[in-house]
């Protein structure tokens, strides 16, 4: 079947295939990046070199290396190597090529490594029929995807695999292949006259935002498109860069991690009281296309979280900010979103808030207890001797004093079932408005 690896063909079609293919690492040690799990001495690395991969799952953005690990694999193992594409291939390929992987095995004894591009594109009842032959070892899964595969992937095949993360290459590594691509005689520009400024490469470096596929289709649109001196020499200054490659496109997928990483990032800058940041990260939600409703929302669970009673007008703040902007839209709305992240991120903090869910904890391990006597119901909601007859069959209930009826409108007495001891769930931080209820409340309890 035809590989997407066979080096024959690629060596054929180089002189038609983008710089950006051409110039794709072929051995390990010409792969740049991912050090924290390619790197000498790594597992992944001592796995391949030595012919022992089991299943994997390879997660990163595009342009990280992922199908390039893919491809050193196919050129490295002595096993049969088969490519899948899940955007293209259903499962009738996928069966075809498990038909093959067995004759691999009964007539040569010959194991079969199997790449799945974009396998977060394939349905639950696809990944299902992975299940048997990755279990019995017919093939060895090597899975690509851009997506998290913990919210992609089916848990069969998750535990059946490991799931190394790529990176997006850092600006140092894509200039590193930028000038590798610039040298190189065979595969890339090294035979031709090319003088880049180093501002024109550092630029596509920085653009490109880790996807070295997107700086080196850059670089090649750049040579190829720029008429050569009268020495026949190729000049590429800062301008030609800039136009060579597209503005930097932000990572942000609403149905992917980047989209809850991006979100996590923007709450925790609010709780650490880093106004930069949070703005920040906002902002690139905002730039994303994200629906401000979504911030909002964000921010409203914040006031009552991270702000709560150390500010208790924080919840009112951003509350009114949300309804103003609903009434006011966008571009405008962008200065109640700013207006809300700048109170949140300023505000003191309090997580005391949380106490319910203390509160619940108790009663799910201890169960309920019962309402004292004295604060039951005592009318039933009845009059007339039907009321009297409610009273007559409750008994005693107890005396119950009203607050209201004492001088500072607080009066000690039982409100937790008879014989719980006061837990304490509520413990009131020294932040804001919260460190007057805090000093009420110990002074209730004689401790001041």
């Amino acid at each position: 079947m035809a590989d997407l690896f066979d080096y024959a063909r690629q060596k054929y079609q180089k002189n038609k295939m983008p710089l950006a293919a051409r110039m794709r690492p072929r051995t390990l040690d010409e792969f740049v990046g991912q050090e924290h799990i390619i790197g000498k001495g790594r597992l992944l690395r001592r796995s391949i070199e030595a012919d022992q991969l089991s299943s994997i799952i390879l997660w990163g953005a595009p342009g990280s290396g992922k199908t390039t690990l893919a491809s050193i694999i196919a050129n490295s193992t002595a096993r049969h190597f088969a490519t899948l594409n899940a955007v293209t291939d259903g499962i009738q390929k996928l069966r075809d090529v498990i038909d093959e992987a067995r004759d691999q095995l009964g007539m040569y004894g010959k194991g079969t490594v199997l790449f799945i591009d974009e396998i977060h594109r394939w349905n639950r009842s696809q990944q299902d029929a992975l299940l048997p032959v990755v279990e019995d070892g017919t093939v060895v899964l090597i899975g690509s995807t851009t997506e998290n595969p913990f919210f992609s992937l089916v848990n069969p095949l998750l535990s059946r695999s490991r799931v190394f993360r790529f990176e997006p290459l850092n600006e140092t590594d894509i200039l590193e292949l930028l000038q590798r691509a610039l040298k190189d005689k065979e595969r890339g520009y090294g035979n031709l006259l090319i003088e880049m400024n180093e501002d024109a490469l550092r630029h596509l470096a920085h653009i490109a935002d880790g996807d070295v596929r997107s700086a080196l289709n850059a670089l090649e649109l750049a040579v190829t498109t720029t008429p050569p001196s009268k020495d026949g020499t190729v000049h590429i200054d800062i301008g030609i860069a800039q136009e060579s490659i597209q503005k930097r496109v932000v990572r942000y997928d609403r149905g992917d991690d980047e989209h809850y990483d991006t979100a996590s990032a923007f709450i925790k800058s609010m709780r650490g009281s880093d106004v930069d940041a949070a703005l920040y990260w906002m902002a690139k939600m905002l730039h994303a296309g994200e629906d401000p409703r979504f911030i909002f929302r964000r921010m409203l669970i914040l006031c009552c979280e991270d702000i709560g009673m150390a500010d208790p007008n924080a919840l009112v703040v951003v509350n009114s900010a949300a309804e103003a902007f609903e009434r006011v839209g966008m571009p405008e709305g962008n200065y109640f979103l700013s207006y809300a992240c700048i109170y949140c991120a300023t505000a003191p903090k309090s997580n005391s808030a949380g106490a319910v869910f203390k509160a619940i904890a108790h009663i799910e391990e201890h169960g309920v207890g019962d309402v004292p006597t004295h604060l039951r119901d005592k009318t039933g909601q009845f009059s007339g001797k039907t009321q009297e007859r409610y009273k007559e069959a409750m008994g005693e209930m107890g005396k119950y004093l009203y607050p209201h009826d004492y001088p500072s409108g607080w009066v000690e007495q039982q409100y937790l079932p008879e014989g719980m001891t006061p837990p304490e769930w509520y413990k009131p931080s020294d932040h804001g408005y919260e460190g007057e209820i805090r000093a009420a409340w110990r002074k209730r309890r004689g401790l001041e």
